[in-house]
């Protein structure tokens, strides 16, 4: 088995904001979706392997406990990029093995970017 995507979610017509933050803070590249899949609002984004759907819910309410660990070649330069745009980095040592921190997204999504095993 593989992972294709995950999925989360964002209030309505907010995409212009998840575009600034998965785009132009994360570096991640927009993915067209297809046209009938497009009516629905939403963004999809990729970087290397991995592929995040934001999609629209009406009664949204951010992801605080479920997440996505996304694997990263440079935490210290990731982190550091997230800082400089203004993104708090809580850094955890928790997980023996791996470097990692938390951020949450523009709308409060938690996310978990891990470091190459150590």
């Amino acid at each position: 088995m593989g992972l294709h995507h995950v999925q989360l979610t964002l209030p309505p017509g907010d995409e212009e904001l998840c575009r600034t933050f998965y785009v132009d803070v994360l570096g991640m590249t927009e993915i067209r979706k297809p046209p009938e899949l497009a009516a629905r609002g939403g963004l999809w984004v990729r970087a290397d392997g991995l592929e995040i759907h934001l999609g629209v819910e009406d009664d949204f309410r951010p992801a605080r406990k479920g997440h996505p660990g996304i694997l990263v070649a440079d935490l210290d330069a990731l982190a550091a990029r997230l800082t400089d745009k203004g993104v708090v980095v809580a850094w955890d040592d928790a997980f023996p093995g791996r470097r990692r921190f938390y951020a949450d997204d523009c709308h409060g999504n938690r996310l978990e970017f891990l470091g190459p095993e150590e």
